[in-house]
């Protein structure tokens, strides 16, 4: 990184720099979690499908996942959004939107995650579904100027033969526009060790193996992703802090930690931002990724992740440049694509604010 601007003179404020012009890379973001609210409402009219009041007037959502009661509400909320998505004309928008918001908070790489299985019965099964998206993704790419990759992820409240199934198309799609295989939904219901065959599979295509893990259990489910599903990052990740050693193992390893901030929180892992371990994180090396999650549910994009641990944990520019970096070096991106973003945000710390 470039050296630090110098120092101001006694009784300055320092400015500081916008967080909307910071260049970054997008790591963990939900297909349908990543709908604008006002098309979720346009759409859902369109067609006479009634909300639950939670994605309404309420919205956004009041939400916990401290039991399953409270996942399951989280998870019907997400099924009722996935189902105004009935054209492909919609699917496109979707993506296109997503594109436009990540841009305008100042994404320039998005790896977008999305379960085909998921919407396969109304676009013509798996196959034809992916088609669809890579298709919107190379559309939304063109015209918004923003680099976008896909991440197959299975479902582990399925069968693991279905996330075979799944591996073996994302398999079939890599270097044409996937470029990892997950594993998502709440990492409490089934094995995770169930899903290694899956992941094998995946792992020999060359894609980059990133489950979630370590937000609603423990450390332990960080040590099974590593262990198991041979993990290249992790969705979530955050609370491999409450075990040293296994932090430690983390670090050694370049395991990149995709922390969702504003959804720990909504979700009940912490009780407040300021308790999200982000600086503990940091201090012990962790390549760390920040991502919105699901913005649908929980009312937050890519540029409040940044604003909201500023503000929590009082970092630095320097800090928040950091992550940035992290980020895009922890992306996808061909090598030239990074290097050209790694200037940019180069660019953005050397300008001192005025």
């Amino acid at each position: 990184m470039a050296d630090p601007p110098p120092p101001r003179a006694a009784g300055d404020s320092p400015q500081r720099r916008d967080l909307l012009t910071l260049p970054k890379a997008h790591l963990h973001l939900h297909f349908t979690g990543s709908m604008r609210h006002a098309t979720l409402l346009e759409l859902a009219a369109r067609d006479g499908i009634t909300l639950p009041d939670a994605l309404v007037e309420d919205w956004p959502p009041r939400l916990s996942a401290a039991d399953e009661k409270g996942w399951f509400r989280f998870q019907r909320l997400y099924d009722v959004a996935r189902s105004v998505l009935r054209t492909p004309d919609d699917v496109r928008r979707l993506v296109r939107e997503a594109a436009e918001d990540d841009h305008a908070d100042g994404g320039r790489w998005l790896e977008i995650q999305v379960d085909p299985s998921g919407y396969a019965a109304r676009f013509g099964g798996v196959t034809a579904f992916t088609d669809l998206v890579l298709d919107a993704v190379a559309d939304a790419s063109r015209s918004v100027g923003i680099g976008i990759a896909v991440i197959v992820a299975a479902n582990r409240t399925r069968h693991p033969l279905d996330a075979r199934t799944l591996a073996r198309l994302a398999a079939q799609y890599a270097g044409r526009g996937v470029v990892g295989f997950g594993l998502s939904n709440d990492e409490r219901r089934g094995r995770t060790a169930d899903f290694a065959p899956a992941f094998r599979i995946a792992e020999r295509a060359g894609l980059l193996l990133a489950p979630h893990g370590g937000e609603l259990l423990g450390p332990e489910s960080v040590r099974v992703c590593l262990d198991e599903l041979h993990a290249d990052r992790l969705g979530h990740g955050v609370r491999v802090a409450e075990d040293p050693a296994l932090l430690a193992r983390v670090v050694d390893q370049g395991v990149v930690l995709e922390l969702c901030p504003v959804s720990n929180v909504a979700l009940g892992v912490y009780s407040d931002l300021t308790s999200v371990p982000l600086p503990e994180l940091m201090s012990a090396g962790a390549r760390i990724a920040l991502g919105a999650d699901d913005p649908l549910l929980f009312g937050s994009r890519l540029a409040a992740q940044y604003s909201t641990m500023r503000a929590a944990h009082e970092l630095t520019d320097e800090q928040l440049a950091g992550l940035a970096r992290s980020s895009i070096e922890a992306s996808r991106a061909d090598d030239a694509t990074r290097a050209g973003l790694l200037a940019e945000v180069d660019r953005w710390w050397e300008t001192i604010p005025s």
